[in-house]
């Protein structure tokens, strides 16, 4: 019985591409320092969405924070994503 590689030449071909592409993006990319300040501005931020308007501005900040269980009693994992914005409208 013959195997047919085209098929599975295209696919292998289509995930090298995927992978060179992930690994090029991974070289390229700078790790960044911590920032002590911004992490402590996160951790101040309430959960829920607020938004605050001021004259010519709009401050905006976001958490989202939930433990996720695998069965009743089950291992679990915290996810806490938090968000800050701020958009400034100036004439020019």
């Amino acid at each position: 019985m013959a195997l047919p590689l085209v098929p599975i030449a295209g696919i292998a071909l289509r995930y090298g591409a995927v992978a060179i592409a992930g690994y090029a993006i991974a070289r390229t990319v700078q790790k960044a320092p911590r920032d002590m300040r911004a992490e402590e501005a996160m951790d101040d931020v309430n959960e829920g969405l607020s938004m605050r308007r001021e004259t010519g501005a709009v401050h905006g900040s976001g958490r989202f924070r939930r433990v996720v269980r695998l069965g009743k009693d089950g291992p679990g994992i915290e996810i806490d994503a938090t968000s800050l914005a701020r958009v400034t409208f100036r004439r020019v």
